[in-house]
């Protein structure tokens, strides 16, 4: 797994793992559950989730409104974090869902954070274990539970201002 993700995920102690083993089931992911997980649109979202993605198995986790797929995790998603305001990073529109993408600089890992959507659902994935368009697009039912309000702008759905002189 890539040290990002696993920093962010954790497998979860001892006991967990005992009890893992005699459930005959992969140990628990643990995640970090987001400031909003609470939101009730979450639940929808958490409702509607498929059981794979990418064609990796679901996986439990140990926090609310969190979801992880494949062992070792490959796809980690949280709902509830903080809603994106408008931003020059790079937008994708996916099946009518917009998704902010960011590119770490540092590690592998992908972020990609629904845009215009409250709560706000964040997908962390390595894009070179599993193809961003599959996950995007695996994802974008559930994710599409939560109302959109805003879209991505391209730079040709923008005013052009008058200039002076």
């Amino acid at each position: 797994m890539p040290s990002n993700l696993r920093a962010f995920v954790r497998v979860a102690g001892p006991g967990a793992l005992l009890v893992a083993a005699l459930s005959a089931c992969s140990p628990i992911v643990d995640v970090d559950a987001a400031a909003d997980a609470v939101n009730p649109s979450c639940a929808s979202v958490m409702i509607a989730l498929p059981d794979q993605v990418a064609g990796n198995e679901l996986r439990e986790t140990n926090s609310q409104a969190t979801a992880a797929w494949g062992d070792p995790s490959q796809i980690v998603l949280r709902c509830g974090v903080q809603v994106p305001g408008p931003t020059t990073d790079a937008c994708a529109s996916v099946n009518d869902v917009d998704w902010i993408i960011q590119e770490s600089t540092e590690t592998d890992i992908w972020t990609a954070t629904t845009y215009g959507r409250n709560p706000a659902v964040e997908i962390l994935f390595d894009p070179n274990q599993v193809a961003s368009s599959t996950v995007l697009v695996d994802l974008g039912g559930a994710v599409s539970q939560v109302e959109q309000t805003e879209q991505c702008l391209s730079l040709n759905d923008t005013v052009d201002l008058p200039t002076e002189g």
